[in-house]
């Protein structure tokens, strides 16, 4: 089976390479085709895997290109994880932001909108090159943000597109070790959007023990999440909040927290991993990977006080290669499984039209993957997720259409952002940062 990483340059390329080296099962994947647009990147992780593959002698051959048709053609699946403007262009997201005294998260916020903005195009671009060339692959997108790019997609792939994310997969791991469940038997009730999501339950045996775990102040303090946003807010909300819902329930602090450090994340991923592209090697590389995992939204921890990630934590990350994983195995080998995917709702979350990609957990088969239905969100989380989807659409419709005017309505509309004049700064100064915004000429 052949898989197609489009993004092959990219720093995560070693954790799927990684998993991908422990499946020796009948159907597993035997050549990996790397495609970026930067040849010297290429190089570095291509070097990388070898050093990985030395000692397994059944290891995918590896082949890398910059020539997106040939890394296309004969692909099973395809995993789309690019970054268009590269760190550069995160770190400009954050600072233009914060200038304006608002959020610049690559996801969330104006950050997520501008780099929205600058990848669908490109996105769109693959989807229907995918279409032409690859027709019977299935493409699994980690490229952010995540459920904006899917739905991108999913208008020329359909259900051929899946988007991935490795945060739901992790608060579900950690809220049923702080149990004492076993994950791989609990079922989690999670629902919402890409980095916009609450765990609303954790069912065990057909009993939810959710509500055990609010009840105890001991076990809330336990993990990451519940020295994030504190005992007493997860208990107001009756759930567990994806951690990127920091930047919305303490939004004001966030921001502060930011604006205060010396360096944004953006900017501290350019300069640590351009010391690995400089000299690349398996080694530097597994330095870099768990320096950078233990940095992960730091100024948010800082924020609420939650201190340092844990090393228990640290151990429950989702692994969002394992998540693709397990999502190719299923659908290659019929091998059935339940993971929390971002995919068109189909009428799965009520507020939401049946092509709004929501994440949401699916039943995954040889024919795709497939919503279940849930109960609708609260009103105040039914709220925002609307908020929230109808900035996506106008992203997309201006991306679609070039128009400007539809860029500065996702601004103004976004609940991070809440001003019609910020918006237009904004969108200005985005302008002026990234030649490939240049498109938004349209009224």
């Amino acid at each position: 089976m052949r898989l197609t990483i489009l993004g092959g340059g990219g720093f995560r390329v070693p954790l799927v390479y990684g998993a991908l080296l422990g499946d020796h099962a009948e159907g597993r994947v035997t050549e990996v085709t790397l495609h970026d647009v930067d040849a010297g990147r290429l190089r570095a992780v291509t070097g990388v895997l070898t050093e990985q593959a030395k000692d397994v002698p059944d290891a995918p051959a590896v082949h890398a290109t910059t020539d997106l048709d040939e890394a296309l053609r004969g692909a099973d699946f395809v995993f789309s994880a690019i970054r268009v403007g590269g760190l550069a262009g995160r770190a400009a997201d954050e600072r233009v932001a914060l200038a304006e005294g608002v959020l610049g998260q690559e996801t969330v916020g104006a950050g997520g909108i501008a780099y929205g903005l600058r990848t669908v195009p490109v996105a769109v671009d693959i989807a229907r090159r995918v279409r032409e060339l690859a027709p019977d692959a299935w493409v699994i997108n980690f490229t952010n943000p995540a459920g904006l790019v899917t739905e991108a997609m999913s208008r020329h792939l359909g259900d051929r597109v899946i988007g991935i994310c490795d945060s739901p997969v992790g608060l579900g791991r950690r809220v049923a070790r702080v149990l004492g469940a076993d994950p791989g038997e609990a079922w989690i009730d999670y629902v919402g959007l890409n980095h916009l999501g609450w765990l609303r339950g954790l069912e065990v045996n057909g009993r939810d023990e959710l509500p055990r775990l609010l009840a105890d102040e001991k076990l809330l303090g336990s993990f990451e999440e519940g020295r994030l946003f504190g005992a007493d807010w997860l208990r107001s909300l009756g759930a567990i909040p994806n951690e990127y819902l920091h930047y919305y329930y303490f939004n004001r602090e966030a921001v502060r927290a930011y604006r205060e450090a010396e360096r944004t994340r953006g900017a501290f991923l350019l300069d640590q991993q351009a010391s690995f592209y400089a000299e690349p090697s398996y080694a530097s590389w597994d330095r870099t990977r768990a320096e950078r995992e233990a940095t992960y939204m730091a100024h948010n921890r800082e924020a609420s006080g939650a201190g340092e990630r844990d090393a228990a934590d640290l151990e429950e990350s989702g692994g969002y290669e394992k998540v693709a994983l397990a999502l190719m195995r299923a659908i290659a080998r019929d091998e059935r499984a339940t993971l929390i995917l971002n995919v068109r709702g189909r009428g799965a979350l009520p507020s939401l039209d049946d092509d709004a990609v929501v994440e949401i957990p699916c039943l995954v088969d040889a024919n795709g993957a497939h919503p279940v239905s849930v109960a609708p969100l609260p009103g105040h989380a039914t709220g925002l997720v609307s908020s929230v989807k109808a900035v996506e659409r106008e992203v997309l419709a201006a991306a679609e259409g070039g128009s400007r005017s539809s860029a500065v309505k996702a601004f103004a509309l976004h609940p991070l952002v809440d001003s019609v004049t910020v918006a237009r700064r904004l969108l200005d100064g985005y302008t002026a940062a990234h030649p490939g915004l240049a498109y938004l000429t349209r009224k």
